[in-house]
């Protein structure tokens, strides 16, 4: 998500606060907002992923390989 889109979302919402939306703007608002959640989950989802954790023994977890990262072997 760049920030001309973020940008967007923001004169959208000033927009609608002040004078409203078209129906055209308020399906483009929908589309920047939506892309906008998928954009954060999926960064969340990579950081989450590359968490390591130190267990009582001494070994290193990956998070991601234990919980996060599943290939598509079940094909």
């Amino acid at each position: 998500m760049g920030d001309l889109n973020i940008a967007r979302i923001n004169e959208l919402y000033r927009k609608s606060q002040t004078e409203g939306l078209t129906p055209e703007e308020k399906e483009e608002q929908a589309a920047l907002r939506k892309n906008y959640v998928a954009s954060v989950r999926a960064n969340l989802k990579g950081q989450l992923d590359n968490i390591n954790i130190q267990e009582k023994d001494g070994t290193i977890t990956n998070l991601g390989e234990k919980f996060g990262r599943k290939e598509n072997s079940e094909k």
